[in-house]
C-alpha cells in the first residue's frame, strides 16, 4: 500500500482542522501506518470560499460522486452535517467499499444501527468518536478501555454551549438571555441555539453513549429531555445557598437489566468533580463494577479538538486496513432494551414554590410530602416583600419519580400554592 487516500464530505471548521492535522502530522501518521496519507477530494458548497488553507488544484468539488465513487479513495470522512441526505451519501460510500469516519452525532443518534449494519455487511469500518464530546475519547474509552467491565452509570456535561451559559450565570449572576447573546457573539452558540439550550444535542450524545456503554439499542426517543431555557438567576442563587452547582447533566443509569437515560438541569454538590467543569469544557463520569469511578475531561468542541478525534478514527481504520481486519469493529448489542418505570427511578429533588403567607401552609406542605413517604433534607422560607406570599425552597431526601410527580400534582391543586417556580433533580448527594 503506497498511500491512503481520503475523501472529505464538507470542509468547514472541523474539515479544515482535519486537513491541517493531516498536513502537520504527516510524519507521525506515516510512522504509525507505514505509508503517507493524502486528501484526494473534498466536497464543498462554494469553490471560491477562503478557508485559510493552501489547497491544491483539483481537490475541491461540488459533486458528491467525485468522493463517493472514486475508486482511489479509501476512507470517506463526513464532516458536513445533516441527517437524511448525509445518510444516503454514507450508505453509498459503504456500498462502494469505502470506510467511513463521521463526526455527526445527529446522524448516528437517528440512523446509527442502520449504518453500522451496512458497514459490517460491506466489511468496512465505521467510526464516530468525534460525534460525542469533541476531543475527549469517551466512546473509545467505553468500547476499548472499559471493554472488560460492566458499566453501571454514566453522567456528565456533554454540551459546551449550555455549560458556558450556566457557568456565566453562576459566576456573574446574569440572566439566561443575556449570557446566551454573549455566547452567540463569541461563537459558542449557534444563531439558532434550540438544539443546544433545549437539551437535544446532549440527548443525542447520551443515546449514543448509552447504546455503547450498556450494549443495548437506546433510541433518542428513550431519552427524557429538559433544557436550560427556564433556569433563572434565582434558581442558581438558591442552589448556591444550599451548597449546589447547576449543570445540564446527561445521565444514564443501569440497575440490573433496566436503564434510564435523561438530560436535564441538575444540582450537584459543590465538591462533586463535575461542579468544577466550567465554560465550554465537557466531562463524563463513568462508573464500572470493576474499575469504580473514572472521569473523562477536555474540550468538547472546536476545530482542532474535534478534528483530532476524527483523525484518530482514521488512524484506527488505516491500521485495520493494513492488518486486513476492517468491518469487524461493530458488535451487535448484547442486551434487549428495558427501560425503567417511574417507580423504579429515584433521586433527590430541588423545589421552589411561591405560597400564601399564612399560618398552616408549611404544615400542609409537610403533610403532602410525608403522605407519599418523602421527607425534607433542607428547607428555606423567605417572605416576598409586599406580595402577601412567601417563597419556600426545599431539597427532598431520595424519592421515587412517581411519588414526586404525584406530589407536584397535589401541590398544583392546593389553593395556598401560588406557583411552582422551579423543580430540578439533585445528583451526587445521598448515597444509594
Amino acid at each position: 500500500m503506497e498511500s491512503i487516500s481520503i475523501g472529505l464530505l464538507g470542509l468547514g471548521t472541523v474539515g479544515a482542522g482535519v486537513v491541517k492535522i493531516i498536513e502537520n502530522h504527516q510524519d507521525k501518521l506515516a510512522h504509525q501506518i507505514g505509508c503517507p496519507v493524502k486528501v484526494k477530494k473534498a466536497l464543498v458548497q462554494d469553490l471560491e470560499k477562503d478557508r485559510g488553507l493552501a489547497i491544491e488544484d483539483g481537490i475541491l468539488t461540488l459533486d458528491p460522486e467525485d468522493v463517493l465513487a472514486d475508486p482511489e479513495i479509501d476512507i470517506v470522512v463526513e464532516v458536513m452535517g445533516g441527517i437524511e441526505a448525509t445518510k444516503e451519501h454514507l450508505l453509498e460510500a459503504l456500498k462502494n467499499k469505502k470506510h467511513v469516519v463521521t463526526a455527526n452525532k445527529d446522524l448516528m443518534a437517528v440512523h446509527g444501527p442502520e449504518l453500522l449494519k451496512a458497514a459490517s455487511a460491506n466489511e468496512c469500518d465505521l467510526f464516530y468518536e468525534a460525534s460525542v464530546a469533541g476531543g475527549i475519547p469517551i466512546l473509545r474509552g467505553l468500547v476499548d478501555g472499559l471493554a472488560s467491565d460492566r458499566i453501571t452509570k454514566m453522567m456528565g456535561i456533554v454540551n459546551g454551549t449550555t455549560n458556558f451559559i450556566l457557568t456565566k450565570m453562576t459566576k456573574e449572576g446574569r440572566t439566561f438571555d443575556d449570557v446566551l447573546k454573549e455566547a452567540q457573539d463569541l461563537g459558542f452558540a449557534e444563531a439558532d441555539p434550540t438544539a443546544d439550550v433545549g437539551g437535544l444535542d446532549a440527548a443525542r450524545k447520551m443515546a449514543i453513549m448509552s447504546t455503547l456503554g450498556f450494549s443495548m439499542n437506546v433510541d433518542l426517543s428513550d431519552v427524557k429531555v429538559k433544557g436550560i431555557t427556564d433556569v433563572t438567576a434565582e434558581d442558581i442563587e438558591y442552589a448556591g445557598q444550599f451548597g449546589y452547582t447547576m449543570k445540564l447533566i446527561g445521565y444514564a443509569h443501569r440497575d440490573g437489566e433496566k436503564v434510564e437515560v435523561s438530560v436535564e438541569p441538575a444540582l450537584l454538590p459543590n465538591e462533586h468533580p463535575l461542579s468544577s467543569v466550567n465554560d465550554e469544557y465537557n466531562a463524563v463520569y463513568v462508573y464500572g463494577e470493576a474499575v469504580g469511578e473514572t472521569m473523562f475531561y477536555g474540550p468538547g468542541a472546536g476545530s482542532l479538538p474535534t478534528a483530532t478525534a476524527v483523525v484518530s478514527d482514521m488512524v484506527c481504520t488505516m491500521k485495520n486496513m493494513r492488518l486486513g481486519v476492517t468491518g469487524k469493529s461493530a458488535v451487535n448489542p448484547q442486551f434487549e432494551k428495558k427501560l425503567k418505570e417511574r417507580e423504579e427511578i429515584s433521586s433527590q429533588y430541588f423545589l421552589r414554590l411561591h405560597v400564601q403567607d399564612e399560618i398552616g401552609v408549611l404544615a400542609k406542605l409537610t403533610s403532602i410530602f410525608s403522605n407519599h413517604g418523602v421527607s425534607f433534607e433542607k428547607i428555606l422560607q423567605n417572605p416576598l416583600n409586599g406580595a402577601g406570599y412567601s417563597e419556600i425552597v426545599l431539597v427532598t431526601h431520595k424519592a421515587s419519580l412517581d411519588h414526586y410527580e404525584d406530589i407536584l400534582m397535589e401541590l398544583k391543586d392546593y389553593h395556598a400554592i401560588h406557583s411552582i417556580e422551579s423543580s430540578y433533580r439533585v445528583e451526587g448527594g445521598e448515597k444509594g
